[in-house]
């Protein structure tokens, strides 16, 4: 505001100190006296004069020479008195015209200054009305009517022809009045557009207070779900009785996980001022979807291929991990199960930082967020140096990625530790719809009789167990 004040003003400054000059100017062209360059004459004196020298000399007029009456003597100065006479009086014109001229534009001088004032009125006028000041209304009421009748005193003055006498003076006095005016509008101006703010700025904390909330329900229900699920089945569990039921089950809480990961990201990239649009695209180049909200499930479907890459191989392609005999797979797998499930993420890696499922964390968390984009969303690298050191970070992100990554991990220990053993597959692009291996996530595309559905892109993978399919979930498309 207070720029908006100075740049404001800068140019009535320069308007103040032309009006001084002009004024200065006046007075300077009133004050100075004609010249006429010659010496005014009377022609009694002239001829007087002459008739003195010529007794005092007694000198014949000589011959060759023109003898010059006296009344040729006298006509000439009658001529020089009557020139003098006629520049006199147009100098006098000209300066009651230029007096004239100044006295006008000091009236209009303080024609822009009431108006000013006027228009300042007005804005005092409509700052008490909200909120609502009866004093102040009535006062800018009053300042309003005054200035008003300035205006019929001065159209007054004009048709009448009563020009103040000292236009100096007045168009100095109305220069002040109009700056004055303009400085009583901008600060009315600036107290409501302050006033603005401190409404908009009220808002945005009701709004921030509200997200906070809805952002805590949401914390407490994905607790209260991920802390649910398979402990209920796997308290008096044994490797012998880990069937497909039980990888189902494990199977929908991971999917849950996932979900509840991809939501947060996707609000960290809002929050970043992403182009979410645009990133959908760049993962998912040929897709056409039905709603520009399914694009989330192209988050899904990255987060998922990302997490699941190497489902297929014992050791999840951790660099230097070492793997079991042949004969003890399954125990082993199924005492890493044991070992993860009711354990708290957080607790389990403060305390084994050097594990398996440690390692599984920091790959997966490098593999899954490009440096550029981590920047992006959180302004630097902490997080990121932070888990190549060693370390894992005490973030709300991190804790649900490392919740996501546990149920991966769990689902992968649990896939190897049941027989026969899962195996995970997934649908090429441009395939045909088949409800024996694919489940849509959508339901559109079977609204319609004569639709020819195919596979867009594959959301969740599928799995095998045996001569049992669990169905993968894709998204269709025409």
């Amino acid at each position: 505001m207070d720029s908006v004040k100075s740049s404001a003003l800068t140019p009535n400054k320069s308007r103040l100190a032309c009006t001084f000059t002009k004024v200065l100017h006046i007075r300077a062209l009133t004050g100075i006296a004609p010249v006429h360059g010659t010496q005014k004459v009377k022609p009694q004196e002239k001829i007087s004069d002459d008739c003195t020298a010529s007794k005092s000399t007694g000198i014949a007029p000589v011959h060759g020479t023109q003898k010059v009456k006296p009344k040729e003597k006298i006509s000439d100065d009658c001529t020089a008195s009557k020139s003098t006479g006629s520049q006199s009086e147009s100098f006098d014109s000209v300066e009651e015209e230029f007096q004239n001229r100044v006295q006008l534009q000091a009236l209009v001088a303080k024609l822009f200054a009431s108006i000013s004032s006027v228009k300042a009125a007005y804005s005092q006028l409509q700052y008490a009305q909200s909120p609502y000041d009866a004093e102040g209304i009535q006062d800018a009421d009053h300042y309003v009517i005054s200035e008003l009748k300035v205006l019929s005193e001065l159209k007054q003055c004009y048709l009448k022809k009563q020009f103040d006498p000292s236009p100096e003076t007045t168009m100095l006095l109305a220069e002040i009045q109009e700056q004055k005016s303009l400085v009583g509008t901008y600060d009315i101006m600036g107290k409501r557009l302050e006033s603005q703010t401190r409404l908009k700025d009220s808002e945005i904390m009701f709004l921030r207070e509200k997200i906070n909330d809805i952002r805590k329900q949401n914390r407490l229900l994905e607790k209260s779900l991920n802390q649910s699920g398979p402990i209920s089945f796997t308290g008096d569990l044994h490797s012998s009785g880990v069937n497909a039921s039980h990888f189902i089950k494990v199977l929908g809480h991971t999917i849950k996980s996932v979900r509840s990961f991809v939501r947060m990201m996707v609000d960290e990239m809002k929050s970043a001022v992403w182009d979410v649009n645009a990133a959908a695209t760049e993962i998912e180049p040929d897709a056409v979807y039905w709603h520009d909200d399914h694009r989330c499930f192209a988050f899904e479907a990255f987060v998922f291929r990302e997490m699941f890459d190497s489902f297929h191989k014992l050791n999840f392609s951790l660099p230097n991990e070492s793997l079991p005999e042949k004969g003890k797979q399954k125990q082993f797998f199924y005492a890493r199960f044991m070992e993860l499930k009711l354990r708290k993420t957080k607790d389990f890696l403060s305390q084994n930082s050097r594990t398996a499922f440690a390692k599984f964390c920091r790959v997966k968390y490098l593999r899954l967020f490009h440096p550029k984009m981590e920047s992006s969303l959180f302004g630097n690298l902490d997080q990121r140096s932070l888990i190549s050191s060693g370390q894992f970070p005490d973030t709300t992100f991190f804790g649900t990625f490392a919740e996501m990554a546990r149920w991966v991990w769990l689902l992968h220990s649990l896939a190897y530790s049941i027989e026969p053993e899962a195996s995970i597959f997934q649908i090429k692009k441009g395939s045909r719809f088949s409800d024996v291996y694919m489940e849509s996530v959508i339901d559109e595309m079977f609204l319609s009789p004569d639709s020819d559905p195919f596979v867009a892109f594959t959301v969740v993978p599928g799995f095998m167990i045996g001569k049992t399919a669990i169905q993968c979930r894709v998204y269709l498309s025409q």
